[in-house]
């Protein structure tokens, strides 16, 4: 396999934060909602940064940014819930991605396991007490333990570059 030289490649030194997006944004992503029961009522909130770490234990970690408002209110709970979006569910991805207001209003769901509220129609869903959290720059790393989940049919979110968009075969 032959190596495809990039621009600004090999310099030594950090590259800006334009740069890194630039490039870490051709790394194709699903999105989550994740959510948490509160005292209040149900919380959430956009995360594209969710995978699996362990299938023994069977573990997920989540990366909710340290300026999250919602994050510390799923915290507190002690679990959350990673709702996986279809492609039909772009507008509520970015609904979920703002901070403040009553983000549930319209949105369907029950709770989970947890209390953690499952959205309804997403593509699958896991429910997960919180394991353990980690700083990691502007970022947490956030480890859940998979209590229980599930899955529909459909096609996954995915963001690429910046922008939404579907899987094709």
């Amino acid at each position: 396999m032959s190596r495809v030289d990039l621009p600004g490649e090999g310099t030594g030194t950090a590259p800006d934060s334009a740069h890194y997006r630039t490039v870490l944004g051709h790394f194709a992503s699903g999105v989550v909602v994740v959510t948490g029961a509160t005292d209040g009522g149900p919380c959430g909130f956009t995360c594209q940064s969710f995978f699996a770490a362990s299938l023994d234990p069977q573990l997920v970690v989540i990366s909710p940014s340290l300026s999250s408002t919602s994050w510390p209110q799923v915290q507190r709970s002690g679990a959350f819930c990673a709702n996986i979006l279809t492609e039909e569910q772009e507008a509520m991805s970015r609904a979920f991605a703002v901070s403040g207001g009553d983000k549930f209003g319209g949105v369907g769901w029950r709770p989970g396991a947890t209390g953690s509220p499952i959205i309804s129609d997403v593509l699958a869903w896991v429910d997960c007490r919180i394991e353990t959290t980690h700083e990691a720059g502007d970022h947490l790393l956030v480890v859940g333990r998979v209590v229980d989940m599930g899955h529909a049919h459909g096609s996954p979110l995915l963001f690429y570059r910046g922008g939404f968009g579907g899987f094709s075969s």
